[in-house]
């Protein structure tokens, strides 16, 4: 069994390429039970949540060939972690052989989490954000922003990044590594005025109270929501909700354990058939994305173990065995 460092991760991965290999995987499917999700409390601070997220296929990335895969993915997530400046997730990917089970690789959870989380979201700005995108509003400064930004701008002519974080240095640390990269990066003095001028809206927080104001959206602007895992957390309101709509990456998960959709749902701001589509639907054609200009969409992406699979995959049959 070979150790992949996120180092090597970085090596071998694109944005763009693993948006592609993303929207192959969910045209092909896979077998994901739903996710194993379980509470850890803790004699003082807030509990963590320990993840296991399982797949197996007989699928291979675009253009490579394999015999089919097992992967599960342990993660953990810890909101103390940031008072310790440790990332709040915390995880490895174990992908098997899929004939014999025979474990092939031990993978960095962390950074391959990071990488199919901001693809997944590029994946489905790729059918829902208008063609002409060119500035964003980037809700949070964590781990993942900088990869959502990069990933957006991989479908999206995206130049123009506005940040807001509750913690102002987190904010500022990721400005100068957009600046550098060639973005045109600045802080948001007011999340609510940013809301009006943003063509993507993208959203990585652990906020139990909603960030994202419906009200403030202009039309056309695309919402996209990464954060909130649980059903107790939420970014957007339900004014967000209202006037968008709405994706899913997976209906199972969204409506079972994403709080901006589970929370709009039982307040009745959403009706489960207004939800368009899933990835599966959108990346197989049979659901249409943004079919106007003007309208608002919502992306809710809580995550799902084959975007893990067809990451890990693609990353072991790029640095061979």
């Amino acid at each position: 069994m070979r150790l992949v460092s996120a180092d090597e991760v970085d090596r071998v991965l694109t944005h763009k390429g693993l948006v592609e290999t993303l929207r192959e995987a969910f045209r092909k499917g896979a077998v994901q039970p739903l996710r194993h999700h379980h509470t850890v409390d803790r004699p003082a601070g807030t509990a963590s949540t320990l993840l296991l997220m399982p797949a197996w296929s007989d699928f291979s990335a675009p253009g490579l060939e394999g015999d089919g895969y097992i992967g599960v993915k342990i993660v953990t997530v810890s909101p103390d972690n940031n008072a310790k400046s440790l990332p709040a997730i915390m995880g490895v990917y174990l992908l098997l052989d899929g004939q014999t089970g025979e474990p092939c690789a031990l993978i960095d959870g962390q950074r391959i989490t990071l990488w199919r989380t901001a693809c997944a979201s590029a994946l489905a700005a790729d059918y829902l954000a208008r063609e002409d995108a060119s500035s964003m509003l980037m809700v949070g400064a964590g781990a993942l922003a900088p990869f959502l930004v990069r990933a957006h701008a991989s479908v999206r002519p995206v130049r123009r990044v506005v940040v807001w974080n509750r913690t102002s240095a987190n904010a500022e640390r990721l400005v100068q590594t957009l600046q550098e990269e060639g973005f045109e990066a600045r802080l948001a003095e007011n999340i609510d005025d940013e809301l009006g001028h943003a063509d993507i809206v993208s959203c990585a927080t652990i906020s139990s109270v909603p960030l994202i104001h419906g009200a403030r959206l202009k039309p056309g602007t695309h919402v996209d929501l990464v954060g909130a895992f649980a059903p107790t957390m939420r970014e957007s309101d339900d004014e967000a909700v209202r006037r968008a709509r709405v994706f899913v990456d997976t209906y199972g998960g969204a409506t079972k354990e994403a709080g901006d959709i589970v929370q709009a749902l039982d307040s009745g701001a959403l009706a489960r058939d207004r939800i368009q589509a899933d990835l599966y639907e959108l990346c197989r054609g049979e659901k249409k994305g943004r079919e106007s200009d003007d309208e608002i969409t919502l992306f809710k992406s809580v995550g799902a173990a084959i975007e893990d699979l067809a990451a890990g995959i693609s990353v072991w049959e790029s640095i061979g065995s």
